[in-house]
């Protein structure tokens, strides 16, 4: 059962997908209510709609190769299938598909030679009888800019307000950062003092050092919560061809689609893939004969329903 949201649900949602570790007092400021207010909903919204802050690393900014892996299990076994992968570290995000026999997950390794999940652990995994993998070549839209869906609350000044400070200098992930990532991706709002404990280094420096990688855009804070919340209860993932001399124009067109939380241009048959949420299975249908069908530079596409998310952004 999905909670009712009022004005003020919407706007500290809206609020958090923008700053996600923006402090309750300035998000009460900028929504005109009180800090108890805002920490009072924040709590409701977690207990009651699955909302959580994480922190995760940029993978193109922190050199990190990202695949979308497509997996068909045999029948009844494709829930525990994803169930173990959703255990792994190097997994970011896992969906049931179609006819519940098909998995998608989304891969990020260290470094592009470490493809251990690719080339040794799926293979041995008896119950997998077909594997496909589509290395992504480029984010237009996902990751630090989420669903546009629950971003729309707040006016333009309320925004600017709270939007964070970045001036795009990269400062690259080290392995004294894993302490830290790890206990950001398990709550992106914890305290500086939470986050000392966890890392053995004094607030100030955790202060810094969050200060040095948000601002170099090399982590960011995404917000989770069930879009069934904001009345989107029909996901899909749509796997795209598009001729590579218009792929650039139309991924930037998708890009602006409020319809979509990740677009991304991938190696394989399908050179784009997007993630569709929509109000229901009328409304997905619109927006693929209306919208997509618009854009004639799409020469095939695939729409594969998600039934389940198994996993989120990060490890819960």
């Amino acid at each position: 059962m999905t909670i009712a949201l009022d004005e003020v649900d919407r706007a500290l949602i809206h609020a958090l997908h923008v700053d996600g570790r923006a402090p309750f007092t300035k998000i009460g400021d900028v929504l005109g209510v009180s800090t108890q207010t805002v920490a009072r909903r924040y709590r409701r919204l977690r207990a009651e709609a699955s909302l959580r802050v994480v922190g995760l690393p940029d993978p193109q900014r922190a050199g990190q190769a990202e695949w979308m892996v497509r997996l068909t299990a045999t029948p009844h076994t494709a829930q525990d299938v994803a169930h173990a992968l959703a255990r792994r570290a190097d997994t970011a995000w896992i969906k049931l598909m179609s006819g519940g026999t098909e998995i998608c997950v989304n891969v990020s390794t260290a470094a592009a030679s470490d493809h251990s999940l690719l080339l040794r652990d799926i293979p041995r995994t008896a119950s997998i009888t077909a594997v496909s993998a589509h290395q992504v070549l480029h984010r237009y839209f996902g990751g630090p800019a989420a669903w546009l869906g629950r971003a729309c609350a707040l006016d333009p000044a309320q925004v600017a307000a709270l939007t964070p400070a970045h001036d795009g200098a990269g400062k690259p992930l080290t392995g004294e950062d894993e302490p830290l990532m790890a206990a950001l991706q398990r709550d992106g709002r914890a305290s500086l003092a939470e986050l000392a404990a966890a890392t053995g280094w004094s607030p100030a420096t955790v202060a810094r050092r969050l200060a040095d990688l948000q601002a170099g855009g090399t982590m960011f804070f995404d917000l989770e919560i069930d879009p069934a919340t904001l009345g989107a209860t029909t996901h899909a993932l749509l796997w795209m061809s598009v001729a590579p001399a218009h792929s650039d124009e139309v991924a930037r067109e998708l890009a602006t689609h409020a319809e979509l939380a990740l677009v991304a241009a991938t190696t394989g048959p399908a050179n784009l893939v997007a993630h569709a949420l929509c109000a229901d299975a009328a409304a997905l249908h619109r927006y693929l004969t209306e919208r997509l069908g618009a854009l004639e530079a799409i020469r095939s596409l695939e729409t594969a329903p998600v039934l389940r998310t198994i996993k989120a952004a990060a490890s819960r």
